[in-house]
């Protein structure tokens, strides 16, 4: 007999419509997938409380069949990490079907899941799944702290930790969506910011100080509200697509905005791409490198990505 279908679900995302919209979304799943039941995330994430990860880790140990995660791209990551709390090299306990009501949107693009609600809970009714990797990354906190987290789609430092605190504390521009308040979000942050020196290695034996922009080791495509920022990353390969910006500077965004979001700014002399099991990073100076790990800003370098293979069942 299969088990029952959880809902985790931030009631804050998306301005707060995911909580008010609640009622008609439990009504729509429930015809699509049989009866859910939700669980309501109580507040925003720190580096140290993810209240969707404690509700993940609650409705697996009660033998979840589908756990579905109603919010944004950081619900998903949290959820994801409430899944994995428990597993260190092996699969997750539960299949996860997404249900994106947040801001950016970006995991889901990778799979051409659609924005409109109806459409991505018909998909989530035809009972289709997929393996796919997962990233974890151990990284130190702001307050110094060893911390260790899992990612679904990108993990990245620099200049996109950064774009990510200015993100959280927008208000006015999210009125305007979530493509537009990560734009915005990345060229003022570009004024201040400038590229900082981090040595990275890799598995094959690079071993190199970079100038970094914005550095993303990517197991999906899309971050910072639609930026395709690795186009030929593959989920399922058991490898990351690294992707380095080199000396970024504001004109290059004002310039190249554009190529981010169809991916040809890999086709950029400044760009670095390759392809790799594991990476190694840390700050050669002493200022703080910031960390972005699926849209949240949780801590700072140094860090290392290494990449589980098949180890979610995601339904879609």
């Amino acid at each position: 007999m299969s088990g029952p279908t959880f809902a985790i679900v931030n009631p804050a995302s998306g301005g707060g419509r995911t909580g008010r919209n609640w009622p008609e979304i439990q009504k729509k799943l429930e015809a699509a997938v049989g009866e859910v039941t939700p669980l309501f995330t109580d507040g925003p994430a720190t580096p140290h409380h993810l209240p969707a990860a404690n509700l993940a880790r609650d409705a697996a140990d009660k033998g979840a069949n589908l756990i579905i995660a109603v919010g944004g791209d950081g619900t998903i990551n949290e959820t994801i990490n409430g899944l994995f709390h428990d597993v260190s090299d092996g699969q997750a306990p539960a299949p996860l079907g997404l249900l994106n009501t947040g801001t950016g949107g970006d995991f889901r693009k990778t799979f051409d899941l659609p924005a409109d609600l109806d459409a991505c809970i018909e998909r989530l009714s035809s009972g289709n799944s997929q393996t796919i990797d997962i990233g974890r990354l151990t990284f130190n906190a702001d307050d110094n702290e060893p911390m260790a987290r899992h990612f679904n789609n990108i993990a990245s430092f620099g200049m996109s930790g950064a774009v990510d605190r200015a993100v959280n504390k927008a208000r006015f521009s999210k009125l305007f969506g979530g493509s537009f308040t990560y734009l915005w979000a990345t060229l003022s942050t570009a004024l201040r910011y400038r590229p900082q020196a981090v040595r990275i290695r890799t598995e094959s034996g690079w071993d190199d100080v970079i100038n970094v922009g914005t550095a993303a080791v990517a197991n999906g495509r899309f971050f910072g509200g639609g930026m395709m920022m690795a186009p030929d990353a593959t989920p399922d390969d058991g490898a990351f697509d690294l992707v380095i910006m080199r000396d970024t500077s504001v004109g290059d965004l004002f310039k190249d905005s554009g190529s981010l979001y169809d991916g040809t700014h890999i086709e950029n002399e400044k760009v670095i791409v390759t392809r790799t099991r594991w990476v190694e990073a840390e700050p050669v100076d002493t200022a703080p490198v910031l960390l972005d790990i699926d849209g949240e800003a949780p801590g700072k370098l140094p860090a290392r990505f290494d990449i589980l293979p098949s180890a979610l069942t995601l339904r879609c």
